[in-house]
């Protein structure tokens, strides 16, 4: 299955072989996602919690930790997944929430997992149908086997920073350090690079191409072959990185899991700014 699916695409999958549906929809600053899911979505789709079902409690692993994997599993089968079966996961628009689920299922194992190009905002600007019906999915039987995708704790991605490529995907002006609205310190890890999560898409709202995807990284400074490894505030939208780095041919990419808001908690840890 490839990373990135069309609502044109998924329409059809729906007619004919439907993959399983998440909804994932989540915005930091509220209001829940839930309430978006339960005024609409994609007809079967099952709403997932960032929060508090593709992450850990908040504490001294970041804002958004790795999920156990014995909680994982459970959320996953609740939601219908099943081995050997595609799923799709789909956000507000951007597709950055939709990549921590793509992410958290390849890390478990799981291979046949999408991301809906544009997400509910591409779907319903082309008419297709939704629906504010609950579903009950008959319940999965997926493993959860965790090392499908390489993860980097803080001092591994101190390394890479140095000996590679390490993306900060959150907006300039957070890795500058000029504002810091989340977390208690401002500024990025030393060394890292700026490769903002907004700068996937196109005019449109969809996913610029491969080859315009690769172009940008390359821009920035990833260079084939050369280890590479992303974070953000706290692991989500660098997800969307690793994905725009897979399909950019540049993966596969390293997730600092914790991110920023690991990173910051010690204070031993080095800030840079500008």
């Amino acid at each position: 299955m490839q990373q990135l699916i069309s609502p044109e695409s998924l329409a059809d999958l729906l007619r004919t072989d439907p993959p399983v549906l998440l909804d994932v929809r989540w915005s930091l600053t509220g209001p829940p996602g839930v309430q978006a899911y339960q005024e609409g979505h994609l007809p079967g789709a099952v709403f997932v919690d960032l929060d508090t079902q593709l992450a850990a409690e908040p504490g001294a692993g970041g804002r958004h930790p790795l999920p156990e994997p014995a909680r994982l599993r459970e959320v996953l089968r609740a939601a219908g997944v099943r081995a050997n079966h595609p799923v799709v996961a789909y956000d507000g628009a951007d597709g950055s929430v939709a990549a921590r689920a793509w992410w958290l299922l390849r890390w478990a194992g799981h291979e046949q997992v999408a991301v809906l190009d544009g997400g509910y905002a591409a779907w319903t600007a082309l008419g297709l149908p939704v629906t504010t019906d609950l579903p009950d999915p008959e319940p999965g039987d997926v493993a959860v086997v965790p090392g499908g995708m390489p993860v980097l704790d803080a001092e591994q991605a101190a390394a890479l920073a140095e000996r590679g490529v390490l993306l900060d995907a959150r907006a300039p002006q957070r890795y500058r350090g000029e504002v810091e609205p989340v977390d208690p310190r401002a500024g990025h890890v030393p060394g890292a690079l700026n490769a903002p999560f907004s700068g996937h898409l196109g005019p449109d709202g969809r996913w610029l191409a491969p080859a315009e995807l690769a172009a940008r990284f390359r821009e920035i400074g990833v260079r084939d072959g050369q280890p590479v490894g992303a974070y953000c505030g706290s692991g989500v939208t660098a997800s969307s990185v690793v994905l725009a780095l897979e399909l950019a041919g540049l993966g596969p990419a390293s997730l600092y899991a914790g991110s920023w808001s690991h990173w910051c908690t010690d204070p031993s840890r080095p800030v840079a700014t500008g």
